[in-house]
């Protein structure tokens, strides 16, 4: 197969469950969301709204109100360094579309970066949960808006693991 430095970057990325709790720099934070606001979008409406979290206390608090309206028992989003939250309008026609490729984009990036990260995706069917309502709006999530991602980062505590690949590809001509 034919490779190069994005098709690398692409092929030797993980999800990192497992986070150590060293700060990433701002400028990385910054490098990070700035790839996911140069992502795609549907007729380039670009309308997400793009909030850095990094402060581990309120990412606990946000990850126990999910926990608590999921009835789960342990529930911590992996515990990370720093979160990412997209949110789009709940009425935009391709939101969920430009959120995918806003995501991916920023998990690159701070795979370039030395940064792991994992996509956490339970807030999207919670959102308008009280509770779960109540820590968006601390942290400025507009009311309006759903959350199909939060990309969770941190410097690694662990290895991700790598996964046998077995979706089809079918050749046409």
């Amino acid at each position: 197969m034919k490779t190069n430095a994005v098709i690398d970057a692409i092929l030797s990325r993980r999800s990192i469950r497992a986070f150590a709790d060293e700060p990433i720099a701002r400028e990385d934070l910054e490098a990070i969301v700035a790839c996911g606001q140069w992502a795609p979008s549907a007729n380039n409406r670009q309308e997400q709204t793009f909030i850095v979290v990094d402060d581990r206390a309120r990412i606990a608090r946000l990850a126990e109100a999910v926990r608590l309206t999921l009835g789960r028992t342990a529930y911590d989003m992996y515990a990370p360094r720093t979160i990412v939250i997209v949110a789009h309008a709940k009425d935009a026609p391709f939101g969920r579309e430009d959120d995918g490729c806003a995501m991916e984009n920023m998990m690159l990036a701070a795979h370039s970066l030395g940064i792991g990260s994992v996509w956490i995706n339970q807030l999207q069917d919670v959102c308008d949960e009280p509770a779960v309502r109540a820590e968006l709006d601390e942290l400025g999530v507009p009311a309006d808006s759903v959350v199909h991602g939060v990309c969770a980062l941190g410097y690694a505590a662990a290895a991700g693991r790598s996964h046998e690949r077995t979706s089809d590809v079918v050749w046409v001509g």
